[in-house]
């Protein structure tokens, strides 16, 4: 097995062999914690071989950190097959494939931070080019995303929509790294529900976003995810109060019975108004 390992290699291929090596290495630990003499013994090759080929570890590092950008960078391509939803929930799940292989060199991936003490390296460099490294990652998913909504030109609101579920499914499956106290599945369905959430609550003030949200919600079947996260929410809002009964009307007092006398009509009201007497009538002049 080992006359095997330290079979003679070409350049590339010696080289890819010690990218593959150190990448699967710095995913299961920390990179500070893995040694050239480590990366040289499960390559099948001498600690000076392995600088011949890469300067230091930092090198490495960066080589095999580009390695899993490109490769976490694929999780998120997605045939434009089926709803958006069911397209949406395949790609978190290869996203979360790739949290669960890789969890601490996706946590260095992410975070940034290992990068500038692996090697003793130049730290602003190496800082600088794995921020680089990861902003490539998020740009790529970005765009993904934006080709799977069929937008080309996002406005400032989707575009901002788009960056912060990016970040906030990066976020999700940092924190889940750290304890998996939730369902890696649930977790997966809820970015997906994230997602929608996030562009229904934009489009609230974005009449173009609502033209499209809209479009969306049309595509996806009625036992889809979307459609499961409406009927959802539905039931968490209460029933609106219902209005009290008006009370009644008081009724008006009945009016007080006035004596009628034989003058008085029984069907007219009586009138009120006092009565002027009648003025006397002129006599009548004697006859000739």
């Amino acid at each position: 097995m080992a006359k095997s390992a330290r079979r003679r290699m070409g350049v590339e291929e010696r080289r890819e062999q010690l990218i593959t090596v150190a990448l699967d290495l710095f995913g299961s630990r920390s990179p500070e914690d893995v040694s050239i003499d480590e990366i040289a013994e499960r390559a099948g090759i001498s600690r000076p071989l392995v600088y011949h080929y890469f300067p230091g570890k930092q090198s490495l590092y960066e080589a095999a950190l580009r390695r899993a950008a490109d490769e976490l960078s694929a999780r998120f391509v997605e045939p434009r097959e089926g709803s958006l939803g069911e397209r949406l929930l395949r790609v978190m799940g290869r996203f979360f494939d790739f949290v669960e292989d890789h969890g601490p060199g996706f946590s260095a991936l992410m975070r940034g931070g290992p990068a500038a003490a692996v090697g003793g390296g130049d730290v602003p460099h190496a800082a600088g080019s794995a921020r680089a490294t990861i902003d490539d990652v998020r740009q790529a998913a970005y765009e993904q995303i934006l080709a799977h909504l069929e937008v080309e030109r996002p406005s400032a609101r989707l575009a901002l929509i788009v960056r912060s579920w990016v970040s906030l499914a990066e976020t999700t499956a940092l924190l889940w790294l750290d304890g998996r106290t939730v369902a890696r599945a649930e977790l997966e369905v809820q970015l997906v529900h994230d997602f929608v959430a996030l562009a229904a609550v934009g489009a609230v003030a974005d009449p173009e976003l609502a033209d499209l949200v809209r479009d969306l919600l049309a595509q996806e079947p009625p036992d889809g995810l979307f459609a499961d996260l409406l009927t959802r929410l539905v039931t968490l809002v209460p029933e609106a109060p219902q209005a009290p009964e008006a009370p009644e009307a008081p009724q008006a007092p009945a009016a007080p019975q006035v004596p009628q006398g034989p003058h008085v009509s029984h069907t007219s009201p009586v009138s009120h108004t006092p009565r002027l007497p009648h003025a006397p009538r002129a006599p009548e002049a004697p006859r000739v």
